[in-house]
Order: structure tokens, then sequence, then C-alpha cells
């Protein structure tokens, strides 16, 4: 899929933010002079292509009272698929990425407490046989990250 001006100009108009309401999608099917049904197909063809393989809010999990962490795998090429389907199977499992190096797949947890976290990748490594290494949270900034379509 090629992405058109319209295609272009509705990324990076939600990258800075969804209106909360009743209607919100109609909200910005408005500001960007499209109808509602219009936009609506776009990010469906969008999410159908991968162009977006998500869309939806990222919610705090420590500020809801919650706990989450950063985890990777080093998983043998022959397992990825397998690993990946049980990792992606779990609830608490918020994203997860391959990368090009030993340690090969990142994911995140989300969970209600700390101490989940330890469950659930110990759960994990039972599942899959693969060790979880987490990787907790020592400081947080925050970057705006955007990227222009």
């Amino acid at each position: 899929m090629s992405l058109d001006a319209t295609d272009r100009l509705i990324l990076n108009h939600l990258q800075d933010g969804f209106p909360i309401g009743p209607s919100p999608y109609l909200k910005v099917a408005q500001d960007l002079g499209l109808s509602e049904d219009e936009l609506l197909s776009r990010l469906q063809q969008m999410k159908e292509a991968r162009v977006i393989t998500r869309f939806g809010p990222f919610f705090d999990a420590e500020a809801m009272g919650g706990a989450f962490c950063l985890c990777a795998m080093a998983v043998p090429d022959g397992e990825f698929e397998t690993v990946l389907t049980k990792v992606n199977a779990r609830p608490e499992v918020a994203h997860n990425y391959e990368r090009s190096h030993r340690l090969n797949m990142w994911f995140v947890l989300a969970t209600e407490s700390e101490h989940e976290i330890e469950a659930v990748a110990k759960s994990l490594e039972r599942e899959t046989g693969q060790r979880v290494l987490c990787f907790p949270k020592l400081r947080e900034f925050f970057i705006g990250f955007r990227v222009a379509a």
C-alpha cells in the first residue's frame, strides 16, 4: 500500500492526540475535512496493510496502580514463531518486537502489581523454555516520540 496525501494527513494528525467525547472519529474527520466513513475506511486499510499495527491508547500502568517492565528473550530462529505465539497469547503482553541481534524478542509486560511481573516472566519461561530477561524502569524520560508520515 502506498500512502497518499490524505493518509499522511491522517497519520500526522492522530499523533498529536485523539479527542475524548461521544463521537471522536467524527470530530477527527471534520477537523481533516473528511467524512467519518472515509476516515474509518482509511484507518482500516492502513491496519490491514500493516502500515499501522495498532491504533489505541497507551495506558500508564504505574499511574493506575499497576506495574510494567521491558523484557527480552534470545529465541533460536527455528523457535521464534512458536515462542512469539505463546508470548503474545498472554494478556499481560502490551507489545512485542523482533530485533536482529542476540536478544531478538522484546516485549512489555503490564500487570496489576510488581509481584505479577516476576510471576508472568517465570510462567513464560516455563511455557517457552526460554529465559526472560526483565529490565525494570529506573528513571522515566518523556521524549515526545513522533514520526512524520
